[in-house]
């Protein structure tokens, strides 16, 4: 029996790409911030959800018990930058000293949901 042939490389060229599904987290970039300073108690978490929402992210905000704020987020880089403005500067009422930044795997995305704040009443 003789060998199949190989299709031609015009027959290779001519086929579409595949087509991933559009995932919302697909491609998204992950990040976990803690924000240090006077933030609770300060409605840093209804900031945080209000900024976060206006910028179409999906994730997650809450206090600790060392009196920090954690935030999961996950969306676009240049939204996440706008995301980290915002954390940095805070509301009127908190001052914010120091906030920690970690890059999360981005299948860490599929667990998230719109974005929301947990702990809250």
């Amino acid at each position: 029996m003789p060998p199949a042939r190989q299709p031609s490389a015009a027959i290779q060229l001519a086929r579409p790409p595949a087509v991933l599904p559009n995932w919302p987290w697909l491609l998204a970039m992950v990040l976990h911030f803690l924000i240090q300073g006077r933030v609770q108690g300060v409605g840093f978490r209804w900031f945080v959800h209000r900024e976060a929402s206006e910028l179409g992210l999906r994730g997650w905000v809450r206090n600790t018990e060392d009196g920090d704020v954690e935030v999961v987020a996950s969306g676009e880089p240049d939204d996440l930058a706008d995301l980290r403005v915002s954390l940095k500067r805070g509301p009127r009422s908190s001052r914010v000293d120091r906030v920690i930044e970690h890059t999360l795997a981005e299948n860490e995305a599929e667990e998230l949901t719109a974005f929301r704040i947990d702990g809250a009443w």
